[in-house]
């Protein structure tokens, strides 16, 4: 981890070009809490800000080749990526809400597993924290987010049911985002 909050974190990738998935879940650790938080952007660019990559590749005839004859490229630029924290389990117990403390720097981040997918959508008390958060991808990410919890689910469509129906309680003011996010579930 590069950068850390009390809401969300940016991590750096070990391999160019591998962030996890858009909306899937990660876990990370602080102390004895596990954290987990939903990915909302990726990126990959130079590693120092002011040195702006140039393009490579006319000799080239595929993508690989740029890399294979500027092997000093994997050097000079980094993926990236940053999560939004939508809980954490301490003491065995798993709550939708920000952890009592961020994530420490340089803290390892891992996909959540099957199982802690499953788990993890067992509720849906992380979704009106997440459809007032300030993200720019924040509409594509719900649904993205849902869908990704659904798919580890034997209850899928009675698990979109139920997420629908909750976006129905949380947005019954803004009919036209609201309808936006149901037709992207289905």
């Amino acid at each position: 981890m590069v950068q850390v909050s009390t809401q969300e974190f940016a991590a750096q990738c070990y391999e160019l070009h591998q962030p996890p998935p858009f909306a899937s879940l990660v876990r990370t650790r602080e102390g004895e809490t596990d954290i987990f938080a939903v990915v909302y952007h990726a990126e990959t660019g130079p590693l120092e800000p002011g040195r702006r990559p140039v393009a490579r590749g006319r000799e080239e005839t595929e993508e690989e080749g740029v890399y294979r004859s500027h092997p000093q490229l994997s050097r000079l630029l980094r993926t990236e990526f940053r999560a939004w924290i939508v809980g954490h389990r301490v003491e065995g117990k798993l709550v939708q809400a920000l952890s009592p403390r961020p994530p420490k720097l340089h803290s390892f981040v891992y996909l959540a597993k099957t199982d802690e997918i499953g788990e993890f959508g067992s509720s849906l008390h992380f979704l009106g924290p997440l459809a007032t958060a300030p993200l720019p991808s924040r509409e594509e990410l719900i649904p993205a987010f849902l869908l990704h919890l659904a798919g580890s689910r034997e209850d899928r469509e009675e698990f979109l049911l139920r997420a629908g129906k909750e976006l129905t309680l949380l947005l019954r003011g803004d009919a036209p985002r609201l309808q936006s996010l149901l037709r992207r579930l289905s």
